[in-house]
């Protein structure tokens, strides 16, 4: 039995980074309650910890026990209209990101990463300065956002900004947008498993282990996120979340 709980060298962490890795599934639980725009700062606390691709595979189960749990509660909210407008564009992104993202060195892939997160902070930040924006709502949109959505959340889980702009283009209301990314990413990420686990190999038994003690963290966070998430102030959160994280794609670059 002791055995089982003995971990490989490179998941063999120090208090200081166990406390950012269970913070990050903290608030991953979070996220999947609803308050969107931190999955950017949780993917840069875990690629701090575990490097660029391994990470990748450490957020997996992790998503998905979010998933599971967004589903269960949001389901009466998913509108499957607007989520088939944008799934096969995502599944077409996932191939090439696996394609693509296999044989990518863990310098590349980090430097790949800190540069999509940035990416991603600078396209929140536009979008919430153009508060009067119309985002277009024509095929190619929902194509060029589920290629990017897709490709993204393949390499580093950061499909958010393009999902994002996608149903915010749709106008759909809070919890019909919450209930519907929840099958979205759901669905996407059970797709994306398998890549991970014979293609990429970033989800073995020892960084299953580190998902076992990280687990019940996002469970705790996704149940006090229902409490809070229509308390926070959005506005200030987002901003003071969105700097945070560009802080730490920088240092994921030149770390």
């Amino acid at each position: 039995m002791n055995s089982f709980f003995t971990l490989a060298p490179q998941y063999q962490l120090d208090p200081w980074h166990w406390f950012l890795a269970i913070l990050a599934a903290f608030l991953l639980g979070i996220s999947k309650s609803g308050l969107k725009g931190i999955t950017v700062l949780i993917v840069t606390l875990l690629v701090l910890v575990f490097g660029g691709k391994a990470s990748t595979g450490i957020m997996m189960p992790l998503l998905i026990t979010g998933d599971i749990l967004a589903v269960i509660y949001y389901n009466r909210h998913a509108n499957w209209k607007y989520l088939f407008k944008l799934l096969p564009w995502m599944i077409v992104g996932v191939l090439f990101g696996a394609y693509f993202g296999k044989d990518l060195s863990e310098d590349l892939f980090k430097k790949g990463m800190a540069m999509i997160i940035l990416f991603t902070v600078f396209i929140m930040l536009w979008f919430d300065q153009k508060k009067d924006v119309k985002v277009p709502d024509y095929t190619w949109f929902a194509a060029s956002m589920g290629l990017s959505a897709g490709f993204t959340t393949m390499i580093g889980n950061l499909a958010g900004a393009f999902s994002n702009l996608f149903f915010l283009a749709m106008r759909v209301p809070k919890n019909v947008f919450i209930g519907t990314t929840a099958w979205l990413f759901f669905i996407i990420n059970l797709f994306k498993l398998p890549f991970h686990i014979f293609y990429w190999e970033t989800i073995t038994l020892d960084s299953f282990k580190v998902n076992l003690f990280l687990i019940p963290f996002v469970i705790v966070g996704l149940l006090i996120g229902i409490r809070i998430v229509d308390l926070i102030k959005e506005t200030f959160y987002r901003k003071m979340i969105l700097v945070l994280t560009a802080v730490g794609a920088i240092l994921i670059f030149f770390r």
